[in-house]
């Protein structure tokens, strides 16, 4: 049961009822989150279009997922774990796959050494080490893509932290994100 209420479409009024119609209307669903954030319309507005604008960098839907999963097992979010395992089993991701973006590893070298450093930028608050950004540059990232990863970290982050606070319930197939999180 979630703690913090989930705003009914159905009865959401004024920019609630607008940002909630929008998500409906491009996603065929109203997932519990976007409910959960439309308590405060400036919240919902402000996560949708962070996800626009990262939707135009330079990661595909495939790596912005792959992230979005390395951030939720890090941060334990069961949530977010399953809603992007579902939305990347959507983009033909082999299961072993996701379960592997989950713990941070791909069986891409260099999306791995991505999925790596966003552990590292979870882990370290940020404050990763000059090993941690050799890493990711030697793996062919440049900064542009060192940037972009964090910027899809802090959005997950969000994400992760309001399912968190909320409990929000789980609208997707069921995955413990537990195994993977990072020590405190």
């Amino acid at each position: 049961m979630s703690r913090i209420n989930a705003v009914d479409p159905a009865t959401a009024q004024g920019r609630a009822r607008d940002l909630l119609d929008g998500v409906q209307k491009k996603l065929g669903i109203t997932p519990n989150l976007m409910r959960v954030m439309a308590n405060q319309p400036a919240v919902l507005d402000a996560y949708l279009k962070l996800n626009e604008a990262l939707g135009q960098g330079g990661f595909d839907a495939k790596a912005r997922e792959a992230v979005a999963l390395a951030v939720a097992g890090a941060n334990a979010c069961d949530y977010c774990a399953s809603a992007h395992s579902a939305i990347s089993k959507g983009l033909k991701v082999e299961p072993a796959e996701i379960e592997a973006r989950l713990a941070g590893r791909s069986s891409d070298p260099a999306l791995s050494a991505a999925l790596g450093f966003a552990r590292r930028v979870v882990e370290t608050r940020g404050f990763v080490s000059d090993v941690d950004l050799k890493a990711v540059r030697d793996a062919g990232h440049g900064d542009a893509e060192i940037v972009e990863v964090v910027a899809l970290v802090a959005a997950n982050i969000l994400t992760n932290y309001i399912n968190h606070v909320a409990q929000t319930a789980i609208d997707f197939p069921a995955v413990d994100a537990s195994a993977h999180r990072v020590a405190a």
